[in-house]
């Protein structure tokens, strides 16, 4: 009789901690999704249209009112990296001028691990079968922008999100 008390309330524990976990899980998921929408130019204007509901006339100025900040926003990411890599650069060559062989060989060796966690970031977005991040829409010439700051990339549009990378040049 006490045993199968006990292992009715181990059974009731695991019932409990498997729901508990599911919950968490839908819960997170459900406060993830308005990020998620908004990610994206294209999913912020799905968002856009689902708010206001727009008819067909309001839809094609709002296209043009879109497109316009997109692009706007696009070349302002743009100049920012770059902006941010020359600064980076700088720091780099004053700081280095201050350091001894130990020190630059340490801070070489740091910026290769950083190196290679970002390549593994990038070979597990693309394996990623949320397809989330791989249906960006492009803009015209970001492709050129991004290999000025990193050097040729490969054609993966989930790329555009990585940090830039201090010790590249």
């Amino acid at each position: 009789m006490k045993t199968r008390t006990i292992l009715l309330a181990i059974v009731i524990l695991i019932i409990g901690f498997i729901l508990g976990m599911l919950t968490s899980a839908q819960s997170r998921l459900q406060k993830l999704k308005p990020v998620r929408v908004y990610f994206s130019e294209e999913r912020s204007r799905e968002g856009l249209y689902k708010a206001i509901q727009p008819d067909e006339a309001q839809k094609v100025r709002i296209d043009l009112i879109l497109d316009k900040y997109a692009k706007l926003n696009s070349e302002l990411q743009g100049n920012f990296r770059k902006e941010m890599e020359v600064n980076f650069k700088a720091m780099r060559k004053e700081l280095d001028s201050n350091l001894t062989k130990e020190q630059l060989a340490r801070l070489k060796e740091m910026d290769e691990r950083r190196q290679e966690m970002m390549r593994q970031e990038r070979k597990r977005r693309d394996s990623d079968t949320t397809s989330f991040r791989n249906d960006r829409r492009r803009f015209p010439g970001e492709s050129e922008r991004r290999s000025d700051l990193h050097g040729p990339q490969p054609p993966s549009p989930s790329d555009q999100d990585s940090a830039l990378s201090p010790g590249s040049k």
